[in-house]
């Protein structure tokens, strides 16, 4: 009967382990776009779309 509560345990530790790394990706990708961001902001200063634009 011991062993039943291993495998219950295992799937929590499990979880917590995704939640823990799904919450550092979405980090990781929110400063990414953000990084993105200003990058594009440096190369493209004035619009493509402009009214000199035909």
């Amino acid at each position: 009967m011991s062993q039943e509560a291993v495998p219950s345990s295992q799937p929590k530790g499990l979880l917590q382990q995704m939640e823990e790394l799904m919450a550092a990706l979405n980090a990781d990708l929110s400063q990414l776009d953000a990084d993105f961001g200003q990058s594009a902001e440096r190369q493209a200063p004035t619009p493509a779309d402009g009214p000199d634009r035909a």
